[in-house]
């Protein structure tokens, strides 16, 4: 049997993907207003092509998403700035393979 081709190219699209999901289902923002707001951050990076899903789509997934927490005060932009800064070094830090772990401390 055939497995079929992954729905995501890298593992951070589906996690980016299902916490976006996740802040939707938790009543955070209702889903026309995301759809709004990334059509927006597309348009702003200038996709104008069709994507395929991969790192250009998600960068723009994932400006909206720190846009949209930002937006509702739910975080800062210093705050977004430190946990971005805390998973590089998290992720230089890590073996090749191995999972990356965000410390907490």
């Amino acid at each position: 049997m055939m497995r079929p081709d992954p729905v995501f190219d890298a593992p951070w699209h589906a996690q980016v993907f299902a916490l976006t999901v996740h802040l939707n289902e938790q009543g955070l923002f209702d889903w026309p207003d995301w759809a709004a707001l990334f059509g927006a951050t597309l348009k702003q990076h200038g996709l104008a092509r069709e994507l395929n899903g991969g790192d250009d789509y998600f960068m723009a997934w994932l400006a909206a998403l720190e846009t949209l927490l930002q937006d509702r005060a739910l975080t800062s932009p210093e705050q977004t700035e430190t946990i971005r800064a805390a998973w590089e070094h998290a992720y230089l830090s890590t073996p090749h393979g191995a999972p990356v772990h965000l410390n907490r401390d």
